[in-house]
């Protein structure tokens, strides 16, 4: 993969911002970039594939921890909360990865094209070694980096094809059931679709349970084990999570943050920021700023 690694690289090194994210504009490719090893990273992760090319990370759901490093790719089939710390990372050998959004539209048409998945159960992430025709595909689809002319011709068909390999590889089984319209992992997802538009705002159960077509009760139980959360926990990490990141890089006051969030009380928001990130936000932010400052 080292033509991968090098486009990825050369375009990083001039594009990304100073927390090393270097946002292309290939629809759904990211490449991350980073030169030490970085603190705990959380997120809830859309469905989406990891090619890992230069260094090591760590991720955590759960009660569930991978390890992961150049040639590996990690897959996330839900919107799942993880934890992840890149472990190997310098200023000679970068930590370097590109991220590929899940195009759920492709995944459904090939699906059927391909026939049903397996009904074994299929974690929500996994990681494998990349499969040499994905690693092609995605070579291909980093190619249009350094051909912008090409990209309104090729883009959708090497992105079908990307997702033709994912489907046909290592990791098929746990994204083909992604494709099916009627699965819960779809049903599920519609609700989730509603909580990161709406998060701010207060989502009755019933009403999630109305746009994933199923019962409260059932509702709740499909919910948490694809998410690993229940509804309210899924909608109170968002917050936190969006809370940080405008803390962190807009400059927006803790209370600030609570409020715009949702919050109607600052020190619940304090009380429930420092269970997650394991310190109080202005703490968190300023260890975090002076970790971007060692790192620049």
């Amino acid at each position: 993969m080292s033509s991968l690694l090098n486009i990825a690289d050369r375009y990083a090194q001039v594009h990304a911002d100073e927390y090393g994210i270097a946002q292309t504009p290939v629809p759904g490719v990211t490449i991350v970039r980073a030169t030490m090893p970085s603190g705990l990273i959380h997120a809830i992760s859309r469905p989406l594939v990891c090619l890992v090319l230069q260094g090591s990370k760590h991720v955590t759901m759960g009660a569930d921890q991978f390890s992961f490093s150049a040639g590996d790719s990690l897959i996330i089939t839900a919107d799942v909360p993880t934890v992840s710390q890149i472990k190997q990372a310098s200023l000679a050998a970068p930590y370097l990865s590109v991220v590929f959004d899940l195009d759920l539209a492709v995944i459904a048409e090939l699906a059927v094209q391909m026939g049903p998945a397996s009904d074994a159960h299929q974690a929500s992430v996994r990681v494998e070694t990349t499969d040499t025709e994905v690693a092609d595909a995605a070579l291909r689809l980093m190619r249009l980096l350094e051909r912008p002319a090409a990209m309104p011709v090729l883009h959708a068909q090497l992105v079908r094809e990307f997702h033709y390999w994912l489907l046909a590889g290592r990791h098929g089984p746990a994204v083909r059931r992604l494709g099916w319209p009627d699965s819960q992992a779809r049903n599920v997802a519609r609700a989730v679709a509603v909580i990161r538009a709406e998060f701010a705002k207060p989502l009755p159960v019933e009403r999630l349970a109305s746009i994933a077509r199923m019962s409260p009760s059932s509702f709740h139980h499909h919910f948490r084990a694809a998410t690993s959360l229940s509804p309210l926990q899924f909608q109170k990490q968002l917050r936190l999570i969006e809370a940080r990141r405008m803390m962190l890089s807009e400059g927006v006051s803790a209370s600030g943050a609570a409020f715009a969030v949702g919050y109607e009380s600052v020190p619940q928001f304090t009380r429930e920021y420092g269970r997650m990130f394991g310190l109080p936000p202005a703490r968190d932010i300023k260890v975090a700023r002076d970790m971007v400052r060692v790192a620049g």
